[in-house]
């Protein structure tokens, strides 16, 4: 098919006057996954791709406690922070807001293991697996203000428009399911804060976003809207995406390989090809009762069952939200709040963990477990709306946190760094987003340094221009 347009007076111009600018221009901002290798094609691919080492890694589990989960009453504890209950502390804390008294944590720790870690009441099923944890006790990052600390854990910047990790793995590994995206978002209830921020693909091609799951919803005809064509047959249904594609193709030739379009255009093969595909992967009644019962109910049980699913399924990279509308950021009713939330999500981890494990796939699954910051020690100053005149509740604490991986590489039933000794900042170790980053890369085959795409005429990296691959957690 031939469709001919009269050329605008800016087409006119590229064309001509401009013409050989553009032919420099595309080499500078093509893509460039290995530093020194040619740029793609205009159609970027979602085929599996082979990293700069070889590991054993395939996917990533990013599950996020959404609000900044408090360190010193879940995988921290702190003897000495409930001695000086109700007390001022003998350190100085730099915070976001006046701050008072000490907290000290009202759940109760126990040692679990062969490696005998530490680990609260509130994730005693988790615990279970401690011995495949590796714990990070000395996670610090740079403001103590959701907004951009959301932004710094998920694209490695607290301000700028930057690919997400889940598109950076994305973008470099591809997927091993062509029917399915290469990097699934759940969030129940709608969007968090930052919205599609939290997985953009930022300046790499619109293809490596994540796709976003609503997993309020059960029904998968709602859970992925439009899964199903109830106006044809699929023969039908094939000559009219054909039909479609080749206008596209038409109208993206006339608009100089437009890299929105390219992206959108994929997208249109890709919900086709996710129709057969998709239905089955989230239909959970297939599931045996003894799993079903070893995830328990609720919505975030659904999502590690679904989770478990896709990496079957070869899903390269998945988000999970937990918190989402009443979050883990405890200003006040810390106690009532932290077991509520850890109720809903404790089983479900615990349970995909093992699941994983029985199944043989945890090794090839990188896990990870975190909130974007922790919390205080110190109760937060009474204010309207929190606390109320009561030691109930900690602000936010961008100085040391903690953050747990399992499987895919990493050494478990270990513990790297420490905060210091009433749990206000990391002291031992610290390890930075970026540094969490660049492990994270490193254990799925990638040296972040090297892993880069070239916009407005630089490299870019996740890290950025940091970042330290932290070597002792590596299996």
């Amino acid at each position: 098919m031939s469709l001919n347009f009269p050329l605008s007076r800016r087409q006119l111009l590229q064309r001509s006057g401009m013409g050989f600018g553009s032919l420099a221009l595309s080499q500078l901002v093509g893509a460039d996954l290995f530093a020194g290798e040619a740029s793609p094609p205009i159609f970027q691919s979602l085929e599996p791709r082979q990293p700069h080492f070889p590991v054993k890694a395939k996917h990533i589990v990013h599950i996020f406690a959404n609000g900044g989960a408090s360190q010193v009453d879940t995988f921290d504890p702190k003897p000495l922070l409930t001695e000086f209950h109700g007390k001022a502390l003998p350190i100085k804390l730099s915070t976001e807001r006046p701050t008072g008294v000490a907290l000290g944590s009202p759940f109760k720790f126990q040692k679990y293991g062969k490696s005998g870690i530490e680990v609260s009441e509130l994730f005693k099923h988790v615990a279970e697996s401690v011995d495949d944890l590796c714990i990070i006790r000395s996670m610090h990052t740079d403001v103590p203000n959701h907004e951009p600390s959301l932004l710094m854990l998920n694209c490695g910047d607290a301000r700028q428009v930057r690919p997400s990790l889940g598109s950076w793995m994305n973008y470099g590994l591809g997927t091993l399911n062509q029917n399915l995206p290469g990097f699934v978002v759940m969030c129940p209830n709608g969007y968090p804060i930052q919205e599609s921020q939290n997985w953009q693909a930022g300046f790499l091609p619109g293809i490596f976003q994540g796709t976003y799951l609503d997993t309020k919803h059960s029904d998968v005809e709602k859970l992925v809207e439009h899964v199903k064509n109830n106006f044809g047959s699929s023969k039908q249904q094939r000559a009219q995406l054909d039909l479609l594609m080749q206008l596209n193709q038409n109208h993206l030739k006339l608009r100089q390989q437009d890299a929105q379009l390219e992206s959108r255009i994929q997208s249109f093969e890709l919900a086709y090809r996710m129709q057969m595909e998709a239905s089955d992967v989230f239909d959970l009644s297939k599931e045996p009762k003894h799993i079903m019962d070893m995830y328990g109910e609720g919505v975030h049980a659904r999502q590690m069952l679904y989770t478990r699913r896709m990496i079957e399924k070869g899903v390269r990279f998945i988000q999970v939200w937990h918190g989402e509308g009443q979050p883990w950021d405890s200003h006040d009713d810390l106690e009532v709040s932290h077991r509520r939330l850890a109720k809903e999500c404790d089983q479900p981890i615990g349970a995909l963990i093992k699941d994983l494990k029985q199944r043989g796939l945890l090794d090839e699954t990188l896990i990870i477990w975190s909130g974007e910051f922790g919390r205080t020690p110190v109760v937060e100053m009474p204010a309207p709306g929190s606390n109320a005149g009561k030691i109930n509740g900690r602000d936010h604490n961008n100085h040391g946190f903690t953050t747990w991986m399992a499987g895919g590489g990493v050494k478990g039933g270990h513990i790297h760094g420490a905060t210091d000794e009433f749990g206000f900042k990391a002291t031992v170790d610290p390890v930075h987003i970026h540094d969490l980053h660049a492990t994270i890369m490193r254990l799925m085959g990638f040296d972040h340094e090297r892993f880069t795409f070239r916009s407005a005429g630089r490299d870019f990296r996740l890290t950025d221009v940091h970042g330290k691959v932290v070597k002792s957690i590596i299996a």
